[in-house]
């Protein structure tokens, strides 16, 4: 008996089967709760000039800037629209061996489900042009089917690439701006 409670215990993180639930328009989807780091309330994106229409730009969380990109526009359905229950979902996406956090903008978030395996089929497969390397499967919540998304997969190296220079970016506007801030202003008379 006491090996079956030691063998529970070494169980990997990664084996949890809690995903987070989200709405894009009228459409479900859900990402694992292990890559989520924060749910907050929309707030004001700064945008940065010449990114791709689905980087809406990049917001302060705590002194960090953070990416945020459109994840309706991303997956192109159409931008997200906000209003009062649209939340940026602090996301961590791997790359190269390291980590970086991203905002992914929802029209809504829903809820924590356990899907379990059994409850999980293989990404469809459609054929053709279409891609669906973003897809983890396909869950049953509630009796219905919602989209799970792989994280990594969802951004491109290219794009994670444009993310990383929007936040370079974004810093040297705040710099900037603080000199310009701290520089004595002529007064006229």
């Amino acid at each position: 008996m006491a090996s079956n409670t030691v063998a529970a215990q070494q169980q990997p993180v990664t084996a949890l089967n809690k995903y987070l639930c989200f709405m894009l328009g009228d459409k479900r989807f859900a990402a694992n709760i292990l890559r989520i780091k924060e749910i907050m309330e929309h707030m004001e994106v700064t945008t940065i000039p010449m990114m791709p229409e689905f980087l809406c730009g990049v917001t302060n969380l705590r002194g960090s800037v953070v990416p945020v990109i459109d994840l309706g526009k991303r997956l192109g359905m159409g931008a997200v629209s906000i209003g009062r229950r649209t939340c940026i979902v602090i996301m961590e996406v791997a790359v190269h061996g390291t980590s970086i956090d991203v905002g992914i903008m929802v029209d809504a978030v829903n809820q924590v489900a356990d899907i379990t395996p059994d409850e999980i089929e293989s990404a469809p497969s459609f054929g053709g042009n279409i891609s669906t390397e973003f897809i983890e499967g396909m869950g049953k919540v509630d009796g219905a089917f919602v989209v799970l998304l792989n994280i990594d997969r969802l951004l491109s190296l290219d794009d994670l690439s444009l993310l990383s220079d929007a936040g370079r970016m974004a810093m040297q506007m705040d710099a900037q701006a603080a000199l310009q801030c701290e520089q004595p202003q002529e007064v006229r008379s």
